[in-house]
Formats: C-alpha cells, sequence, structure tokens
C-alpha cells in the first residue's frame, strides 16, 4: 500500500506531511477527515504512534509500539513546521555537548510557553533572536542534515557558539558551557564574526571574544578577528554570572568579571594532563 511506503520512509511525520504525499498527483484533492480516519485506523493497529496531536512516529514491523525507540531529534524537527535544532540541542546532535540531557531546544516562530514532554523527554521552544528577525534573516547559518533518513535542520557550530554564549541559561552552567565548546575542533571565523555583528550585542561579543581569547592558540584566530570585537566590547564592566557572592575576576580587556572557577578551570583534577 502506498500508506505503507510513507511509513517506511518517516520516521517521524506530521499530519501535513502525510497529507501532501497522499494529495500528490491527486485531483480531487483528499478531505482531512479521510487521513484523520487513515491515521486512528494505523495507530489502533500498531502501525503508528502518536506523539500529541498532529505528530506521529512509524513503527517498524515485529516492535512493539510501547518498546518502539523514537529519535528525540526527529521529534524536536518536527515539533513545528519551521523547527530548527540549536543551543544546547545543536551541540548534541554534533556530537559535541560534554553532558547529555533528556532535553531538547527548537527554535521557532511559533514560541509555545510550555515544555511538551514524551517518554520522559523534554522539548522547549525558543523565540528566534530578535536582530535576525529585524533583519530578515532568520535562516542565518541554519543547515540541513540527514537524521536516519530524514532531513532536519540545525543552527551551525558558528552561530551554535554565539547563540549560547548569548544565551547561556539554554546550555547549563559556564563549566558545562566551557566543556562543550572547547570539543569543537574549527570554526569558521568569519562566519562567528558576521553572526555576532548580526546579533550587535555588546555582551555577547564580550564573551565571545573571552572564549577565543582564551583559545585563539588552538583554533589558530588572527589578531585582526579580536580587533573587531574588542571595539564593540561593552563601555562598562558586567558579571558573567548572577551569582557574584563567589570569587570572581575583572578581565578589563573584554570588560567583564568572570568566576575564578572558570578562570582557573577548576573541574580539572590535578593528574587530568599527566
Amino acid at each position: 500500500m502506498k500508506v505503507d511506503i510513507f511509513f517506511a520512509q518517516h520516521t517521524v511525520f506530521t499530519f501535513n506531511d502525510i497529507f501532501a504525499f497522499l494529495a500528490k498527483d491527486k485531483d480531487p484533492q483528499p478531505k482531512n477527515s479521510t487521513i484523520y480516519n487513515l491515521l486512528t485506523y494505523h495507530q489502533a493497529q500498531g502501525h503508528i504512534v502518536r506523539i500529541r496531536k498532529g505528530l506521529y512516529t512509524s513503527v517498524p514491523k515485529g516492535i512493539l509500539p510501547s518498546q518502539c525507540p523514537i529519535d528525540p531529534f526527529l521529534i524536536a524537527s518536527k515539533m513545528a513546521d519551521d523547527s530548527i535544532l540549536g543551543y544546547r540541542t545543536a551541540l548534541d546532535l554534533f556530537g559535541k555537548l560534554h553532558t547529555v540531557r533528556n532535553e531538547f531546544i527548537y527554535i521557532s516562530k511559533k514560541r509555545e510557553t510550555k515544555s511538551f514532554i514524551f517518554r520522559d523527554v523534554q522539548y522547549k521552544a525558543v523565540s528566534i533572536p530578535t536582530a535576525l528577525k529585524k533583519a530578515h534573516n532568520e535562516q542565518f547559518g541554519v543547515q540541513s542534515v540527514d537524521r536516519l533518513g530524514q532531513k532536519i535542520r540545525v543552527t551551525s557550530l558558528e552561530r551554535t557558539l554565539v547563540d549560547i554564549l548569548d544565551r547561556p541559561n539554554l546550555c547549563g552552567s559556564w563549566e558545562e558551557i566551557w566543556r562543550s565548546l572547547e570539543n569543537i575542533e574549527y570554526f569558521d571565523i568569519d562566519q562567528v564574526l558576521k553572526y555576532a555583528l548580526l546579533l550587535s550585542k555588546s555582551t555577547t561579543i564580550a564573551k565571545l571574544g573571552l572564549f577565543l581569547d582564551t583559545h585563539r592558540d588552538r583554533l589558530m584566530i588572527p589578531d585582526a578577528f579580536f580587533e573587531q570585537l574588542l571595539i564593540r566590547r561593552p563601555h562598562k564592566p558586567f558579571y558573567l554570572t548572577p551569582n557574584q557572592k563567589i570569587p570572581q575576576k575583572m578581565l578589563a580587556k573584554w570588560n567583564v568579571i568572570v568566576p575564578s572557577s572558570l578562570l582557573n578551570r577548576e573541574w580539572e583534577e590535578p593528574h587530568e594532563n599527566i
């Protein structure tokens, strides 16, 4: 059957996906009620699992629906029509996240106020950065990658670097951020600079300068790159973390006050590099 072909090709799909598939080259177009009845039948037969309204996953033959593994990256990529995996989830997809969590973040115009939980995994929508919307450039640094035979969209490592420094609460502690970003071996510095200037936030530029300055030798970053950031750093010092009771140090070069534990890399064991 035609619908069996669709299920085999789509691990996770939306109502609109299967409607478009079944409506292709058909005149007249199928009714919504016909598609809903079809999905209800296949759900009852154990061929698909309903994740939430309008979102489903196909079940391979020989596997019980309750035991069917479902890829959370695919679910996050289908949570909205314009869904883009970003922040911590982008790092996770690229294998750079230091600590894996059961929370997946996607970027969408239609931001939902409440997170969605399915099988103990949380899916959280975040808004598109305002600067990108104003510039009509929401797709900057977005790329398409293959995931289990399906194309999904994710922010590039260059955009993800800047996005995480812009909204660090979406990646965890500063130790987690530092250790995750250090897993990235290479950045296209021109793209990093272009995106940082597009966001045009002085504090984000300072955080970017701090991280890359700390790793300039490993990443082979030229002095000219930092000159572009230094002229755009904040005029007044700011705290990297709101917890001002912990030991901190002022770095005048970037006008940022940084926890001493981060500068001293206190998470490392004394013998770790031996």
